[in-house]
Parts: structure tokens; sequence; C-alpha cells
């Protein structure tokens, strides 16, 4: 029986001690994230995703352990407790094999066999299941008749003992794991259903799919439509194939009470053990399509936290909307805000000359770099404006304007919120709208973390999956964002604070009034003085935390605290200075570094290869954004409509979202358009996300346009 360590070493092939070291270092307290940056000595290097997955999966089966210990003390305190037992719960792997070894033992609700044995027919129900009674089992059954227990005659005895081998049959944990993999292997999920109403499962009508080959999102799809009371669901599975493989374990070859025990067979399959089993079956389906949902979930809002800003530009926030008209806001280089309007080119006020005249005072007032357009209500609308004030900008002033199309998902959850009060007080909600479109160009990161992230628009599926699970998941991938980037400690959120390793909600508003009362935080020794914030929070937080005016140089870089002494003891042994590092005059490192050999500089340092390694990276570039290494979103001059596509156009697009089934791409028009996982490249594509992500710049070319259903499909195929 393999331990908890020797089974993590083989699911994710990794080494026994890589494993031995996760778990030491997550027990002592220690942050996914800064075990992965920090501490690549003690786990060969492992990324925050496997970090991640080791971490959940530890979870899992610690609590299948002390599940295993309970049953055991359980069913041991009834003395009915064996070492045969014993050792087959011990070797369990899953928590349903765990359940299934309790179930004889679990005390059960009132039931027809609990019901039976109270009315004292478990003998007889032994007598017939052991099958070696010879005579006539109806006249031994007469035995049992107590009109006090309402046993009237043979035959309410007889069918009473068939409840209780019902119950047993039902209870036989070996039967359960035989029938659970059939299903699971051969059995076929089906669904029906109608409505008067168009519905989006109309497919799902007359539909069957073996339970093997269904994928996560189908699933997810019809647990809703059941759930609308659209669509009933069942599993089917060869009855005949179970019930004689049932026969061939029960049966015991006497004629006189096997045709008892063939009874208690089809009534325990069709009441109790399949029931059970489709609902577990369900269940685990859920379970898949859920981590499916998540999975997909995580890699689109990784994308798209990473996405690479637009620093060094003045922005200005279009909101767009009808009958309130559009909101706009001014953002300078460093996203202070600046300035407002509202302009009300769309309908019913129609007053586009009016709009530009506006729009054009802010562009030429504040030098305006880019407008940020939010893509929901009147952006359509919005954009042609836009393209004419870009135009007539050119020609006026020779200056080169561009925007960009934004998705505006949570921006009206933001901007109502007690955080946006609290940054914009004296500014009206619709406006901090606009305000969060110009920063999610300029700091994507930044100005997201600020929103619930199921709110953000890159779900699949999401109402449809556990709220706690999601949360937790989506959180991890938020911090892992966070820290890879790194933050600005004076003038960080208390929400973007929030998200670095070892500070909590509490630790980051606490971070923020020292700062405010001390003007700044001057380096990172000043953290120290943070109330709530130790000695043992520092180690966690301190590496990805910048302080750009510390009198420190490194304190700006992702080197830690504690390799401090490394990172200067490599400069002087390189014939470097702070002041090189200041000056960032360190071109010629990496061959400085091969003369003398990393492994000997490691040794004399004292220091392992992997954390020397990233000091070298970040002196190369000190606060290098990992983020600025990614494509650059499209700047765009002028607008398409969905009537000047034609088949076989070529574009350039930005993948929106990723779903099982393909990635939504921003082609300019109002609409996204799909391309199927079937055309996302020239060869086969298991899953779209092993091609795109979230952010990708992507040549497309158009194949087909349904204006009436504003449908556009694209295909990625050369």
């Amino acid at each position: 029986m393999k331990n908890i360590e020797d089974r993590l070493a083989e699911e994710f092939k990794i080494g026994l001690k890589q494993v031995q070291s996760v778990l030491e270092l997550l027990d002592e307290g220690n942050t996914v994230p800064f075990i992965a940056r920090y501490r690549k000595e003690r786990t060969g290097g492992l990324d925050d995703i496997i970090l991640r997955n080791l971490s959940e999966r530890i979870t899992y089966l610690r609590s299948l352990d002390e599940r295993k210990e309970d049953v055991i003390r359980l069913i041991d305190e009834q003395g009915k407790l064996t070492e045969d037992l014993k050792d087959s719960i011990i070797k369990c792997d899953t928590l349903t094999e765990v359940e299934d070894l309790y179930r004889p033992y679990k005390q059960k609700k009132r039931t027809r066999a609990t019901i039976a044995v109270e009315k004292g027919l478990k003998p007889l129900a032994e007598i017939i299941y052991e099958g070696k009674f010879t005579g006539d089992i109806k006249k031994n059954a007469e035995e049992y008749i107590n009109e006090e227990k309402k046993v009237l005659s043979a035959d309410d005895a007889l069918q009473g003992a068939m409840d209780i081998i019902s119950e047993m049959i039902s209870d036989e944990a070996e039967f359960r794991k035989w029938i659970r993999s059939l299903v699971k292997r051969e059995g076929i999920i089906e669904t029906s259903g109608e409505s008067k109403e168009p519905t989006p499962y109309e497919m799902y009508y007359d539909y069957k799919e073996a339970v093997k080959n269904i994928p996560p999102h189908r699933i997810l799809a019809i647990n809703r439509g059941e759930k609308e009371k659209i669509l009933s669901v069942k599993i089917t599975a060869d009855n005949d194939k179970i019930i004689n493989y049932i026969k061939s374990q029960c049966l015991k070859g006497n004629s006189e009470t096997d045709t008892y025990i063939e009874n208690s067979i089809t009534d325990s399959l069709k009441r109790l053990i399949y029931p059970s089993i489709e609902r577990e079956i369900r269940s685990e389906l859920t379970e898949i399509g859920e981590t499916g949902a998540i999975d997909i979930f995580k890699a689109n809002l990784k994308a798209l936290l990473m996405q690479s800003p637009i620093k060094g530009k003045a922005v200005l926030g279009f909101d767009p909307g009808f009958r309130t008209g559009c909101k706009i806001a001014v953002l300078d280089e460093t996203g202070k805000f600046l300035d407002k309007a509202t302009v009300y080119s769309t309908a019913p006020q129609n007053d586009v000359e009016g709009s530009i005249k506006t729009l054009k005072e802010l562009i030429y007032k504040y030098n305006v770099d880019v407008i940020s357009l939010g893509n929901g209500t009147a952006s359509r609308e919005s954009e042609e404006v836009i393209a004419r004030l870009l135009k007539e900008v050119k020609e006026e002033k020779g200056k080169e304007l561009y925007y960009v199309i934004v998705s505006e998902a949570g921006a009206s959850v933001y901007s109502a919120s007690e955080l946006a009060s609290k940054e914009y007080p004296d500014i009206n909600v619709s406006i901090r709208g606009a305000i969060s479109i110009a920063r999610r160009l300029q700091d994507p990161l930044a100005e997201l973390v600020k929103i619930d992230p199921k709110s953000i628009g890159v779900g699949q599926y999401q109402h449809d999956v556990t709220p706690k699970k999601l949360d937790e998941s989506l959180r991890g991938i938020v911090e892992d964002c966070v820290n890879s980037v790194g933050v600005d400690i004076n003038v960080a959120t208390p929400s973007l604070l929030s998200y670095v390793s070892g500070i909590n909600a509490g630790i980051a508003q606490n971070i923020v009034a020292y700062r405010d009362e001390n003007g700044k935080i001057k380096n990172r020794k000043d953290l120290l003085k943070v109330k709530r914030l130790g000695e043992k929070a520092f180690v966690q937080c301190a590496g990805f935390l910048r302080v750009l005016e510390s009198n420190e140089p490194l304190d700006n870089t992702s080197v830690h605290p504690e390799s401090y002494d490394a990172a200067r003891g490599l400069l002087k042994l390189l014939g470097y200075t702070i002041s090189d590092l200041v000056k960032q005059n360190l071109n010629d490192i990496d061959e400085r570094v091969s003369k003398i050999g990393i492994d000997t500089i490691a040794e004399q340092l004292s220091t392992g290869v992997p954390t020397l390694k990233d000091i070298i990276k970040e002196l190369k570039k000190p606060g290098r954004d990992p983020r600025e290494e990614l494509p650059k979103p499209i700047l765009k001059t002028g607008v398409i409509d969905l009537k000047d596509l034609k088949p076989d156009m070529i574009l350039m697009g930005t993948v929106r979202n990723v779903s099982d089934f393909g990635a939504f791409v921003d082609i300019g028009v109002h609409q996204d358009g799909l391309v199927h996982k079937s055309q996302i490249a020239d060869k086969f594509v298991k899953h779209p996300l092993d091609i795109v992500k979230v952010g990708d710049i992507v040549e497309v070319k158009v194949l087909e346009i349904d204006e009436k259903r504003k449908r556009i499909s694209l295909s990625m195929k050369k």
C-alpha cells in the first residue's frame, strides 16, 4: 500500500524528494507563489501550476486517509472489524470505494429490509441466501408467521426475507465496483425534452452519447437543461449483463432457494443499486464538467490578466450608451484621472458633431494617445464616430490617434462597488465605468483584480459550477498572475495587495494606511513596521513587492531580501558595482558569468543554481514586467461592418474567449467570430487552449457570414 508521498510522486511523475519538500513547505505555511519563485532548490523547480495541483491533491488524499480512519473506528466500535476488512479499507484509492465498504455497517434509515429484520426475518433470509436449505422453503417460512409483527403468511415472510437479501446484495462492495465500472465503460447517457419556445437545448431533445465520451461542456449543458425542467436525463446500461454477473456471484444451484435470490437480484438492481450508481456517475460526470469548465476559465482568466499593458500613453476611456449618452474619462500616462465628459453621439440625440467637438477638445488638451472603447451597448455606433474622429484629428493636427476595443465585462459591477466609491468618492458611478475601461488598457492586471473574476466574462458555464470551488481556483490564478508580475508598493490598491503572497485583506489595508500616514514606503524593511505584518508574512511577500524610490536598488527587483548578499556578491565577483545596476550597465553579464561558470559562482556564493539564474535574469533587467514580452493589443484606426465582410477575407483579430469547442475572435465588427476547433490548425486539435489563449493576436479567414443570426465563422488554417 503506497503512502501519500509515493502516490503523489507516481501521479505527478516527479521525484519522491520533490513531493516531500512540497509537503514540508506547504505545512510550514508557505504560499504556492513563494514556493514556486523562491524555493526552487527544494522543489526541483516545480512551477506554480504543478504546485497548485499538488496542493489540491494533497488535501484530497489527506481527507481520504482521515475518512478511512473514521470508517475503521466506526466499524470497530460495532465489534465487526476484521483484519481483511481493515486491509481492504486501507487499500482504497477513492472515497467512493471507502463508502462502498462502509455501506453494510452504516446506520440506515428505516427501509424495507430493516423493517423485515425487526419482524425477525433475518434468519430466513440467511437460509435462502446461503442456498444450503433442503426441503420445502415455503413450509419453513410458515414458522415465521407472527400476527403481532404483522407477518400474516408464508408469502409475507418470504417477501420480507427477499427485501433483506436485496439490501445485502446492494451492500456488496464488489458488486457495486463491477457495475460502476461497466456503466462507465459501456453506459449511454440519454436525454429527451420538448418546449413550445425556442431553447438552447434543442439538440438534446432526442440525444444519446456514450458516458465515456461525453465532453465536459456537454455535461454541464445537459445538467442546466434538466435543472430548467426542459430535459429529462438518464443513464442506461445492459441490464441483462449486470443481472447475469450478479447471478453468477449469488446463485448457489439450489432450485428451492435460487428463485427467491433471482427475484431479490432483480429488485436490488432496479430499486437500490442502479439508481444509486446512476446518481454517483452523474455526480462524477458533473465533477468532470466542472473541472473542465474551471480549467478553461482559469486559462482564459490568466491570459486576460497577463495581457500586455499599454504604458506611457494618455488614454481616453469611452463607455458607450444610448439614451443616457456615452461617458468619457481621460487618464494620464500613470493612470491618474484628469477629466470627464458625457457625449450624445448615439440615438436618440445623435449629436455626432457636438460629440466630436467635445472629444477633440479633450484629446488636444491632454494630448491623448489612444482611445479605449468598451464593447457593450452602442459600441458599434460609437466605433463609427471614433473612426471619423481619428480621421479629422489626423487632418487637423497630423496626430496619429488610435483606438482599441476592450471588454467592459464587470465594469458596471466595479463602478457601483464599495471599492470604487472609496477610490472615486466624488465621481459619478457611470464615469467610474469609463475610468475602468481606460485603465484596463493601461494595466489590465491592476484594474481587473478589483472585480470578482466571475464577472470578467471569460468563463464557460460558470453559473453551473460549484461557487466555492470556482472561487478558490480563480483566486489561485489571480494570485499567481499578481505575484509573477510584482506590485509597486507605493501605488497599489488594497485589492491588488491582497493577492500578494502572505498578505490578506486586513494587512493590505494596513499597508495602505501606513503608506498614507508616512507619505510613502521608503524600502522593503519598512514593511516590518506595518501593523500585523510580522516576520513570517514579510518573508512570503517581500520579493513580490517593488519599492521604486528605495535607496536599496535591489528593492526594485524580484530578488528576495534573503538573497541580497548573494546578489551583491555576484556583482562584486563579476566586476560590477551597485552603480552599474542602477544605471543598468550589465549588458555583458552573461559573458562574464560563462567565463567563470555558473556552478563555480553558485558554490562560491553558497547559493543554489536556480536561485542564481533568477538573480542574474533580474539584474539584467531590474523590475522587468513579464507581460511586456507578450503581443500588444491591436491599435485600430478604421472600422468595418458585418455587411463589409466577405468569404475568404483575411483579417487580424484578438482572441476574446476560448471554450471547449473553439475560440471567439474580435475582428473589428461588433460581433466576435467563432473559430471552431476543427478550424484552429492544420492538424488535429484536442483542445483549443492547446493552440490559442485569450489576448492572442491571430490571422483569420472569413468562412461564412450569417447576418440574420449575426454569426461569423472563421478559420485559422493556413
